[in-house]
């Protein structure tokens, strides 16, 4: 196969804030700008979507009520959909990210085309569909089954895929294809968005992204933060992606309500890194954290846990600090380190800026994922008996 030809690729993943949909739409987006037409299928426009990008086409999966039904179903028409634009379109690969219900869908759609207009389906695990639900009896037998019936399995880190296959049994290979990140210039300048937030020039930005959810263990976060000992010395800036209303009451009752600064439905997030010191992560587990890997870009070290892909992102005492897990006493003395010391803080961001370009960008990533297309497609298979006439796309 000329390797010059574009291809036409779906990619299915959660349209809202995390980092699995923010990775998905990044390599959309980046795989468009070479040429590739690509279509994006979810339930909702994923939310760094451009809403008008030349190659980039997006479906809706309508979903419906019935009252037979207790809850709504997805799978279904999620599964469709892929079907339908998998037949229109022609497609050559489903990238799917998420094994449940994503791959799932997948597979159904594939098993409703006929065999020469079935896409490849490739499945990039990100955490918590294996992490987590894959040791839930009623998700973990469907996951395994459709990481089985994938044509290839990706995940972002080496944890992952040692975990993927220790939790659900999965004995397939795994190819590991790290995020990526290559963040857009900031639109405002650094002492604007400080000024936005109330914060001085002597004082210290830690910031903090993540969705909140329970794993991020943000309760941590703010006893960490709550022990330091010069409270006038920092500001703690939090873009949520979910509701901050549940940790209101903890802000008060540590003393925090001065310094912590919160901003939800952040989309420019690079004009909140590039005003930061440094970053505070505290999770139970990480597959990678890509929330770390954007600071990096923006010189911003890192204070986290010593978990799951971290250490794969971040290089101990050379580009972030990492510490035990849920070691509250060894997280606050890291950042006193690093508040106090605006010479190691610099030395730390600098390093980390050049390592994250070095291993984590699109011209190196991206690539990886082409060359791992067109293995695929060089594959395929034509049949006689694939045109049959009950098929989606008679």
């Amino acid at each position: 196969m000329d390797k010059k030809r574009p291809l036409r690729i779906g990619i299915t993943c959660y349209p809202t804030v995390g980092g699995s949909g923010v990775v998905a739409t990044e390599l959309g987006i980046e795989l468009a700008k070479r040429g590739h037409e690509m279509h994006f299928i979810s339930y909702d426009r994923p939310f760094r979507l451009p809403e008008q990008a030349k190659n980039i086409y997006f479906h809706k999966v309508h979903i419906n009520s019935y009252g037979l039904f207790k809850y709504p179903d997805y799978t279904l028409p999620l599964s469709v959909e892929m079907a339908k634009v998998s037949c229109k379109y022609n497609l050559d690969i489903l990238h799917v990210h998420y094994a449940v219900p994503h791959a799932t869908a997948a597979i159904l759609a594939q098993c409703m085309l006929p065999e020469d207009k079935q896409p490849k389906v490739v499945t990039t695990l990100h955490g918590t569909d294996t992490t987590l639900l894959g040791a839930d009896p009623g998700y973990g037998p469907a996951i395994l089954h459709a990481l089985q019936q994938s044509d290839v399995v990706t995940a972002v880190s080496e944890f992952l895929k040692t975990e993927t296959a220790r939790v659900i049994g999965f004995k397939g290979d795994i190819r590991v294809i790290y995020n990526f990140s290559d963040l857009p210039k900031p639109t405002r300048s650094k002492s604007e968005v400080r000024q936005e937030l109330g914060i001085k020039d002597d004082e210290v930005m830690i910031i903090h992204a993540s969705n909140l959810r329970p794993v991020k263990r943000f309760d941590l976060l703010l006893k960490a933060v709550a022990a330091l000992k010069d409270r006038k010395k920092f500001k703690l800036v939090v873009i949520a992606g979910n509701d901050f209303t549940p940790f209101h009451k903890d802000v008060q009752s540590l003393g925090l309500t001065d310094n912590v600064v919160v901003r939800e439905n952040v989309l420019q997030i690079e004009n909140y890194l590039q005003a930061a010191d440094l970053a505070l992560y505290t999770s139970d587990t990480e597959s990678f954290c890509l929330s770390i890997l954007e600071g990096m870009l923006f010189n911003c070290p890192s204070v986290s846990t010593n978990v799951g892909g971290i250490p794969e992102v971040v290089k101990n005492n050379e580009t972030g600090l990492l510490v035990p897990k849920a070691d509250v006493e060894a997280l606050t003395k890291a950042l006193e380190s690093l508040i106090q010391d605006s010479k190691l803080r610099k030395e730390l961001g600098d390093a980390a800026a050049i390592d994250a370009r070095a291993r984590f960008s699109a011209n190196i990533l991206i690539p990886q994922y082409e060359d791992l297309y067109y293995s695929l497609i060089e594959k395929k298979l034509v049949t006689d008996s694939a045109l049959s006439s009950s098929s989606m796309c008679s």
